[in-house]
């Protein structure tokens, strides 16, 4: 089908690490009567590793060239929901893959909704030492300011807005629905 099509039955969801992309996705899906595909989860059943293995033993450049090419593949796909990882439209490519074939919905957390939901996670390379250690909470909440302000310019070039701080999974599931389907008309 044409590429218009596809802009409209493709649904990726973006947004900081902890903002719900996980979550809210096959809910999302399961609403619409769509797949679901978590980026991370593809890549690292293709690798055979954790995101956090690969960052560690592979490096993030590996990483980002597996996670490009799973993203080329998604891009022919129809009635699914892509669940983006934080980091995957800050590299130009992968926006204009995203942008071309599909709806981007940024799902979008204040810094401290963000920092609760992270100060325990151990499985983000980004906010892990060298060595792969939890930050200290100062560091982290550091790390978690310094990517936010970073991303937030390409994050909000989304199509469509959604603020997930005090809404319940449901809620903000409901509200994706209502302001997508203008672009969903079949």
């Amino acid at each position: 089908m044409s590429e218009t099509h596809q802009r409209k039955t493709l649904i990726y969801l973006t947004g900081f690490m902890g903002s719900g992309k996980s979550t809210i996705g096959p809910i999302l899906a399961n609403t619409l009567g769509y797949d679901f595909a978590d980026v991370d989860k593809v890549i690292e059943q293709r690798v055979g590793k954790s995101v956090k293995e690969i960052f560690a033993e592979d490096g993030e450049k590996f990483f980002r060239a597996i996670e490009h090419q799973v993203l080329a593949e998604m891009r022919a796909r129809e009635h699914q929901v892509v669940s983006l990882g934080g980091g995957s439209i800050v590299d130009p490519g992968n926006f204009a893959l995203v942008r071309s074939s599909g709806i981007l919905v940024y799902l979008y957390s204040s810094q401290e909704q963000l920092f609760k939901r992270l100060q325990h996670k151990t499985d983000r390379p980004a906010l892990t030492d060298k060595e792969g250690d939890r930050l200290p909470q100062e560091q982290l909440r550091d790390r978690v300011a310094h990517l936010f302000e970073a991303r937030t310019p390409i994050y909000s070039q989304a199509d469509l807005t959604i603020h997930t701080d005090g809404q319940t999974v449901g809620r903000s599931v409901d509200e994706i629905v209502k302001k997508i389907s203008r672009y969903l008309r079949s």
